[in-house]
């Protein structure tokens, strides 16, 4: 089970925030292979989800209010560490984030930009795709919705 911290970005450690972004760089750029712009100016304005397992940062999300990412509210950077992911954190980490939307922002709505290979993870939380696939960073996604 995921110990699971929500703060602002202001309320972040300099040791929690480089947590953050070296697991993001291991995942996002080294693992899938992509080079892209992961620090894009948006962190300062999100809410960001930390799950830790003991004092190991192995899962991560940032949620934004309607109006910063999207018109909707919103969940992205949705991370796990390979080696974790076997424990379903993905799952306890993405639900924390909606209820976290449902809770601190009294939002009903949830948009996403999925990667299309985990459609049927975001599918299996009660999100719909919309729309048809398109490139982001040179990886397929798809948009998809979650309303409560």
């Amino acid at each position: 089970m995921l110990s699971i911290k929500l703060k602002s970005f202001e309320a972040l450690t300099t040791q929690e925030l480089y947590d953050i972004l070296q697991l993001r760089s291991e995942v996002f750029v080294i693992e899938q292979d992509c080079v892209y712009q992961d620090i894009d100016g948006k962190d300062q304005k999100a809410w960001h989800v930390l799950g830790f397992k003991g004092d190991k940062l192995v899962a991560y999300t940032r949620i934004f209010k309607p109006g910063i990412y999207f018109e909707e509210s919103s969940i992205g950077r949705v991370v796990v560490k390979k080696n974790e992911r076997k424990h379903q954190y993905g799952n306890q980490i993405m639900v924390f984030s909606m209820e976290a939307i449902k809770t601190h922002f009294r939002e009903s709505v949830i948009k996403i930009s999925a990667q299309y290979y985990l459609k049927t993870f975001y599918t299996n939380l009660g999100f719909k795709a919309v729309g048809e696939t398109y490139l982001e960073d040179g990886i397929p996604h798809i948009a998809m919705f979650h309303r409560f």
